[in-house]
């Protein structure tokens, strides 16, 4: 498809810098095709789902995986910056290094020389390989949970670049930019339709009979690169890394079978479910990476209902919601956003998306 297709204009303004206060405030837009579009907020979501549901989280937890340095090459010197994106050994890292043309496999690179310390002052790293677009395989003199340590003394939350280059990340962001249930490491971009969750936000869906289950997708840097294609078809997904436990794809399963709706928290739990989906429908314990990409035409087989933020023009995330409730419906969905002053992207505002039957396997409806 023409990447042209999934364009609207979109005013800087309309970016969010911060979150909502409390979280939960946020508005909520419902969008279920064929129907009248409904303005609500996250505090609402307890009445707009039903006991029996299921809310299927990310729990993922945000690590500072943006990284300042020097590069060394014999006496040249240059400063750089590196997002890692994905952990391949306990001592290496994938990352998007900005400029990516300082770079070269065998250079060494000095992180943290912008005012914090670990251990003597610095984490080292050598470039091992070097790939398009800016990528490189970074090996680090530490390893384990040494490297894990010295991440947290020298690092800083990777903020979408939407907001970076607006301010700089400060003691704030340690809270706001992490979900109020994150507790498995490895992610350098939060599940943002997460944010919006409190303790008694959560309090109320238990009292309302909605239960919920968890799963993990480290959500990497590459959501925030934009398509740079023409077509979708030439796109590249980078791989994320995963797993739905036994127990979730257990408990998922057997409430679908009781007539349960399973509704995902986060375009990172919907991209998981489908991954770990059987032909059938079903959800089967999975682990490992995925690079699944979703555009209109995909059958989901999981989720009835997602909830998710609002995307920026021509990004796989618009592509993805318009594959799940319809590519007009969504064109006017944001068309009604940004008309009545909706926030946008990882701290702006929400929405409650209901399935297209046109996006459903045959034999499967929306209730």
């Amino acid at each position: 498809m023409k990447v042209d297709l999934f364009d609207f204009d979109l005013a800087e303004d309309r970016i969010a810098l911060r979150p909502a206060d409390p979280r939960d405030t946020a508005r909520l837009l419902v969008v279920k095709p064929g129907e009248k579009l409904a303005d609500r907020t996250v505090r609402d979501l307890p009445s707009l789902l039903r006991a029996g549901d299921v809310l299927v989280f990310n729990d993922t937890k945000v690590i500072p995986a943006q990284l300042r340095g020097l590069r060394w090459r014999g006496d040249n010197v240059a400063q750089v910056e590196a997002t890692l994106h994905m952990r391949t050994a306990p001592d290496r890292w994938l990352a998007f290094m900005r400029p990516g043309k300082r770079i070269a496999a065998g250079d060494r690179i000095h992180f943290g020389h912008d005012g914090n310390s670990c251990f003597l002052g610095q984490l080292d790293a050598t470039v091992l390989e070097k790939h398009d677009g800016g990528e490189a395989l970074l090996g680090f003199d530490l390893s384990g949970a040494f490297l894990d340590e010295a991440l947290h003394a020298v690092g800083h939350i990777p903020l979408p670049p939407y907001i970076a280059s607006k301010r700089d990340d400060d003691a704030r962001d340690l809270k706001d930019y992490q979900t109020v249930y994150a507790r498995e490491e490895g992610a350098v971009a939060a599940p943002t339709a997460g944010l919006h969750f409190t303790p008694d936000l959560m309090a109320a869906l238990d009292a309302a009979g909605i239960e919920r289950r968890f799963v993990t997708l480290h959500v990497g840097a590459g959501t925030f690169l934009p398509v740079k294609a023409d077509d979708t078809a030439d796109h590249k997904m980078h791989a994320e890394v995963g797993t739905v436990s036994p127990e979730t794809a257990a408990a998922l399963n057997a409430a679908r079978a009781r007539g349960g709706r399973i509704v995902a928290v986060g375009t990172t739990s919907l991209r998981l479910l489908e991954s770990a989906a059987r032909e059938d429908g079903s959800i089967a314990p999975w682990s490992g990476p995925t690079d699944i990409f979703i555009t209109p035409g995909y059958r989901f087989r999981t989720a009835d209902m997602l909830m998710t933020n609002f995307h920026l023009p021509r990004s796989t995330l618009f592509m993805l919601v318009s594959a799940f409730s319809g590519l007009d419906t969504m064109r006017g969905a944001y068309r009604h956003a940004i008309e009545t002053g909706y926030r946008f992207y990882s701290y702006g505002d929400s929405s409650l998306l209901f399935r297209s039957d046109s996006a459903a396997p045959s034999g499967i409806q929306n209730q």
